[in-house]
């Protein structure tokens, strides 16, 4: 029979569905609005942990995934807390080499996941609602009026999800109380030095007064990008190591509104960094005035509040769409991952079996099980380290 999957939204996880559909022989298409892979700035480093690297083997064929282990860094597996004055305050190390997690670029797994499947991606396809048939089927209507059909739609379209807003209009997504602006060091000869040993690790906090911190994280790339693309007739967009560098408060302590911030530009971003850090160790303040300033942008944190599970139907959701969560536990990229990965394995025995619904109801109770728990470790990890309010 045939079967076509149809997926609104094209970040990791929407991308890796189709990814894994196309493997699996399944039709897919997949709407995004945005106007292409690079029109709005999402993040820079992501870690990978052992979920997202088994998911990525089952949903990447081999030359994507040879590409993703050139280029993929591994950092030192330790998490450090310093205090602004450069002083170590608490060190985790974690010495189970599965934990250890994979230091990638957004960008450049994006475009991994995008590589082959370009003809089954459209982009500038903005969702205006969605309707389900008397025998199941799913119709999306897109604000330019065109629509398309298929035997399901997956919501991967992130934390403003208009399918989800439709579908679970009871779901929340709620403000955490703290907004961060996001940056990028590049590490060259003279700047690797301005970190420490400390600063190579999965992820340190640098805490300051009133509650504000810098982020810091190293991506190195084993292979550049550009290479190892090449060797695999792929034309990825250049990019250099560099470090993330990112800095967050509560909101009572900017002066602007979250729109505001989302608003200003890398300089009016990166003037707001240099004076909350202006009496900092004198490394930090060097460390800043070396974010580039157009790579910034500002965000608030936000989170979704768990639900109780809902009537399956052949509408479904993944990654932030459903159990947008905190940063603070770093596992929103590999959740969405392993959404796909496990939503790929159930819509190939939908199509085999003829029986979405049972297949989707395999998924949805395995991944609100493990996604909302990674929601609450986020929320008890940004509570504990970034000030964020507690998860209602």
């Amino acid at each position: 029979m045939s079967f076509r999957v149809i997926v609104i939204g094209a970040g990791l996880g929407g991308l890796g569905l189709a990814q894994g559909l196309r493997r699996a022989g399944i039709e897919v298409a997949v709407y995004e609005r945005d106007s292409a892979l690079t029109s709005r700035r999402q993040g820079y480093r992501l870690h990978i942990d052992s979920h997202g690297r088994d998911a990525l083997e089952r949903l990447l064929p081999p030359h994507l995934l040879r590409v993703f282990g050139a280029t993929a860094g591994l950092p030192d597996p330790r998490f450090t807390v310093l205090n602004h004055r450069l002083e170590r305050v608490f060190i985790q190390a974690d010495a189970d080499p599965a934990a250890v997690s994979l230091a990638v670029d957004r960008l450049v797994l994006r475009q991994l996941l995008l590589a082959g499947i370009e003809d089954a991606v459209e982009f500038g396809k903005e969702l205006r609602r969605y309707e389900i048939q008397c025998d199941g089927r799913v119709v999306a209507h897109f604000t330019d009026g065109s629509r398309a059909e298929g035997d399901v739609l997956v919501a991967a379209d992130g934390v403003n999800s208009a399918v989800r807003h439709q579908y679970l209009s009871h779901a929340r997504i709620v403000d955490t109380g703290v907004r961060q602006l996001y940056g990028a060091v590049p590490l060259t000869d003279r700047t690797r030095n301005l970190f420490d040993e400390d600063m190579f690790g999965v992820f340190t906090v640098i805490t300051g007064p009133e509650g504000t911190y810098l982020g810091v994280a190293p991506v190195q790339f084993p292979v550049p990008p550009q290479r190892a693309g090449a060797m695999a007739g792929l034309g990825l967009l250049p990019v250099s190591d560099y470090m993330t560098c990112s800095f967050g408060a509560r909101r009572e302590w900017f002066a602007d509104s979250a729109d505001t911030l989302r608003a200003m530009n890398g300089t009016q971003l990166h003037a707001i960094m240099t004076a909350a850090t202006g009496d900092w160790h004198p490394r930090v303040r060097e460390i800043v005035a070396n974010c580039v300033p157009d790579s910034l942008f500002a965000l608030p944190l936000r989170t979704c509040v768990p639900i109780d599970p809902w009537p399956t139907t052949s509408v479904t959701l993944l990654g932030d769409a459903i159990h947008a969560m905190s940063p603070a536990a770093g596992s929103g990229a590999c959740t969405a991952l392993r959404d796909a990965a496990r939503l790929t394995a159930a819509l190939t025995d939908a199509a085999a079996d003829d029986d979405p619904i049972t297949a989707l109801r395999a998924y949805e109770t395995a991944m609100i099980d493990y996604g909302f728990a990674a929601v609450r470790a986020g929320a008890i990890n940004g509570q504990r380290h970034l000030g964020q309010d507690p998860l209602p």
